[in-house]
């Protein structure tokens, strides 16, 4: 029985399995990416803060040798530091702050191309909006409600604060006997049950249990047995390794 084949609930109706955001470049490729939630968002956005409260400290310790003059300055380093260190780290450094970096987060438009100038202004001054009434209500409750994490800064300027994928290396999947599938695929049958298999290390049982069973039927097993079919099933597709 093909995959195309088979009847499946509205997409409207059905829960969401993860939190992939999926975009498609001009070129018609598909790029899958990893929004980050608000646990990590907010210890990067902890460590910079604490950066910023280090290299104002210095710099203030320095320019009170220089009397009201140096205050003077020092007002306006504050405010260059406060409005500015996002900005210049996120647009030359690849969408990444030191405390992103060290998260391994990075921001990006929504189309999945390097963030720009006008958008990461946008999403750093309304900042403000998001901390209103205070610590960051908005933008706490912004972040919590979105399918892919966003504050209200980053719904306005149309960006996306995801997880920095490290190199991809060779696919790893499950051991399991090569076995050729009891229906002819198509490109994309094939890729779905590959990226299945890679991806079973990344997920929990129950979650491999729930995608996996959604192909008991078409695969003819029960469904506690599906997802060592498919385990198998991609084995004989990637061929020997």
């Amino acid at each position: 029985m093909p995959l195309s084949s088979i009847t499946y609930p509205a997409p409207a109706q059905r829960p969401l399995l993860d939190t992939r955001y999926q975009v498609e470049t001009p070129e018609g490729i598909d790029l899958i990416l990893r929004p980050a939630g608000l646990v990590p968002r907010a210890l990067a956005f902890a460590i910079d803060l604490l950066i910023r409260g280090a290299l104002l400290g210095v710099l203030f310790a320095v320019l009170a040798l220089l009397g009201q003059f140096g205050m003077g300055l020092g007002t306006i380093l504050l405010f260059l530091v406060t409005w500015w260190y996002m900005v210049l780290f996120e647009v030359l450094n690849q969408g990444r702050s030191p405390g992103k970096q060290l998260m391994g987060l990075r921001v990006i438009h929504d189309d999945g191309t390097p963030i720009g100038w006008p958008a990461s202004l946008t999403r750093n001054l309304l900042r403000f909006v998001d901390m209103l009434p205070f610590a960051y209500t908005l933008g706490i409750l912004s972040c919590i409600n979105h399918p892919a994490f966003k504050r209200l800064g980053d719904i306005a300027a149309g960006t996306l604060v995801v997880y920095r994928d490290a190199p991809a290396g060779a696919p790893k999947l499950p051991a399991a006997e090569p076995l050729r599938a009891p229906f002819s695929m198509d490109l994309s049958e094939q890729r779905a049950l590959l990226g299945f298999a890679e991806r079973a290390e990344t997920l929990s049982s129950a979650r491999r249990l729930e995608l996996a069973g959604i192909l008991a039927e078409p695969l003819q097993v029960p469904p506690e047995q599906a997802e060592q079919r498919i385990n198998g099933i991609a084995r004989g597709l990637l061929g020997p390794t």
